[in-house]
């Protein structure tokens, strides 16, 4: 298809000066997952920036996540604020737009500058991922604004604290805004330094077992104890066993243990599973439960299960996948041509894709070597991703594509 006079228009006032200038900005603010100051900094500076929009900031307070600590107890983890933006709410054709401000890279992490790798590549701390999506996002729905068709559609825009540690203080958030949505998006960067889409998602799960014997002298009454980290290794080996190409198990950590002559009460085994479908997540929580009952009678210890699934496997369905044509079709408009494959990551697409609405979660920049600190964006790709998100909600607003 091509553009027509209203499309052109949409999308020709995008300034990437600007959009770059806010990205460096938000890139100079350190926000990793547990940097409590910087997030409130930066959640600040957000709220400040979407309130260009139509409707009402709000930064609202995480909600409560308990996690195991080494010794087996469970502790209240803390989490910045997130902000939402809900524009036009009594307007029935609802999106929802989607990024975090969090980035892996803690405080005291020696990746904190931004360095030029030649003149479209900019490498620094969370701008592809994604401090440059939030750029896009932002700026996509100014250029709507603008446009006669705004006032057809309303829309919420989440951008949370804690992504990249599971979303677990904002995944009740997430539920209640994806909740009815006709469509949403996410802005992940690109799967592709070439703009490439992540497609169907496998899920991720994490859990912690702790387990509880009995103590002894290694020397004198061995005989006498339950050696909790000799049942941490059968659960281990046992884990493994569970594992198929469906469902991978990655056993992470054992904290525990003791003087070398003392038989250990105590241990927490850590773990990962990434499973791509749900009949797999199922069919492993009953191999676990029957995992744990044997290790329990086998060892005469007990275990306490913690955690479970966070990200529901991403399938793509017929009205996913209609969105994916769409964003492939107006891509192509702007002679931006890309395609999709499927992903072993997880992002909170996998969550608004739970609750039944179509979801593309990788409309953010172009960019790589994101968690690490060759991270770089193509400074290019954010005018040319908020021109594509412009056009994309241009189509949404005036037709009925899904």
């Amino acid at each position: 298809m091509e553009l027509n006079g209203t499309q052109t228009q949409l999308v020709e006032g995008i300034d990437q000066a600007t959009m770059l200038e806010q990205a460096r900005a938000w890139s100079r603010v350190n926000t990793g997952t547990a940097n409590l100051d910087g997030l409130a900094v930066m959640a600040g500076m957000l709220a400040d920036a979407f309130s260009a929009l139509p409707g009402e900031v709000e930064l609202v307070d995480p909600a409560p996540v308990m996690a195991i600590d080494v010794n087996g107890r469970e502790v209240e983890r803390r989490f910045g604020q997130h902000m939402v933006l809900r524009v036009r709410p009594e307007v029935e054709r609802r999106l929802l737009f989607t990024g975090h401000m969090d980035t892996v890279f803690p405080a005291d992490h020696p990746f904190q500058d931004q360095k030029w790798l030649d003149d479209d590549t900019l490498n620094g701390p969370g701008l592809a991922d994604m401090k440059g999506g939030i750029a896009v996002i932002l700026h996509a729905l100014k250029a709507f604004e603008a446009s006669e068709h705004a006032a057809s559609i309303g829309y919420d825009v989440l951008i949370n604290s804690d992504e990249e540690t599971g979303s677990l203080a904002s995944a009740p958030l997430i539920d209640r805004l994806a909740r009815g949505k006709y469509a949403a998006l996410t802005y992940e960067p690109s799967a592709l330094p070439d703009g490439t889409l992540a497609h169907a998602r496998g899920g991720s799960g994490n859990y912690s077992l702790t387990i509880t014997g009995k103590s002894a002298h290694a020397g004198r009454n061995p005989q006498d104890g339950r050696n909790a980290i000799v049942a941490a290794a059968a659960l281990t080996l046992g884990l493994k066993q569970l594992q198929t190409d469906e469902c991978p198990v990655n056993p992470a950590k054992i904290d525990g243990g003791a003087a070398n002559n003392v038989v250990p009460d105590h241990a927490v085994l850590r773990f990962n599973i990434r499973p791509k479908s749900p009949d797999a997540a199922a069919t492993f929580e009953a191999g676990l439960a029957g995992l744990i009952g044997e290790v329990q009678q086998a060892h005469e210890v007990s275990i306490h299960r913690h955690g479970g699934i966070s990200r529901p496997p991403k399938p793509v369905d017929r009205k996913a996948q209609r969105l994916f044509d769409l964003v492939r079709d107006c891509g192509a408009s702007l002679g931006q041509q890309f395609g999709w494959q499927s992903s072993g990551g997880v992002c909170d697409g996998n969550n608004i894709a739970a609750c039944g609405v179509p979801v593309v979660d990788t409309m953010g920049v172009r960019g790589g070597a994101i968690h690490s600190p060759e991270e770089f964006m193509i400074v290019s790709s954010l005018k040319e991703r908020a021109a594509l998100s412009a056009l994309v909600l241009h189509k949404l607003a005036t037709e009925d594509l899904l």
